[in-house]
């Protein structure tokens, strides 16, 4: 397993493209309520990337699974939709929805990626205990991103919190390296995963951890669009991401202030 390491100053450059991220996500979450289409969320981020200078990580993205490429700069995951949902001019979202807003992309050849589950309005108590305990999830999974850890310690917190408080982890879909491509080295499952190497965690390595977190079963089915991933049970799923450097003075955040 070729994990490649970066130096400060390309920990710089990938600063700058998480806080881009970051800030566009900020700013799509604020447009969330009822009544507007996973399309209109689309268009503003394909501005703010492009205002900014940058290039979409997903679109044109080519997937062998999907034989094809990713059409958009978002994937807009709403309720049921784990991963890699498509934009829409006709999901209108309405209260008690949520949504995942995933984006990544590229500035001065360095990657960003970042995913946040909002809510639409007043959600159900059970669905806003999943948001919660999937971002809590995360940050659990941050803190265990320090020299002399091992990747399944990263692993491991997500997929004991997540189980302590009832819900499943999605197994098909996993956590990635991440530098001068979108995915690199190593895979960053959301459970520990036996059949995977397990190395430990130095300097420079640079990680996206991603929880997708199912209310229900954890299990997935991919739609006739070859992309849109959803729970095989119908019930909500939770998304959050952020890009997180390994350094001397612990977890570095990239794609947060």
């Amino acid at each position: 397993m070729a994990i490649i390491r970066k130096s400060r100053s390309e920990l710089e450059k990938m600063r700058r493209s998480g806080l881009l991220v970051y800030q566009i996500l900020t700013e799509l979450s604020k447009m969330v309520r009822e009544g507007i289409t996973t399309m209109d969320l689309e268009v503003e981020a394909e501005r703010m990337i492009r205002d900014a200078g940058a290039k979409s990580a997903f679109k044109g993205y080519y997937s062998e699974a999907a034989g094809a490429e990713f059409p958009y700069v978002l994937c807009t995951s709403v309720n049921e939709v784990v991963v890699h949902g498509m934009p829409s001019a006709k999901r209108q979202l309405k209260s008690g929805d949520i949504v995942s807003i995933d984006t990544g992309l590229s500035l001065e050849g360095y990657y960003g990626d970042s995913a946040v589950t909002v809510p639409v309005g007043e959600i159900a108590q059970e669905t806003q205990h999943l948001l919660d305990v999937t971002r809590q999830s995360l940050e659990l999974a941050i803190a265990e991103a320090r020299l002399g850890n091992r990747l399944f310690d990263i692993s491991r917190s997500v997929e004991q919190h997540v189980l302590k408080n009832g819900f499943t982890v999605v197994r098909e879909f996993v956590g990635h390296g991440i530098g001068t491509r979108l995915h690199e080295e190593p895979q960053v499952p959301n459970y520990v995963d036996r059949q995977q190497e397990n190395p430990k965690l130095k300097e420079g390595m640079v990680l996206a951890i991603e929880p997708m977190v199912n209310q229900g079963r954890p299990e997935t089915n991919v739609l006739s669009d070859k992309w849109t991933a959803v729970a095989t049970d119908g019930k909500p799923s939770a998304h959050f991401e952020h890009v997180v450097a390994i350094t001397a003075e612990g977890p570095w955040v990239l794609t947060r202030p």
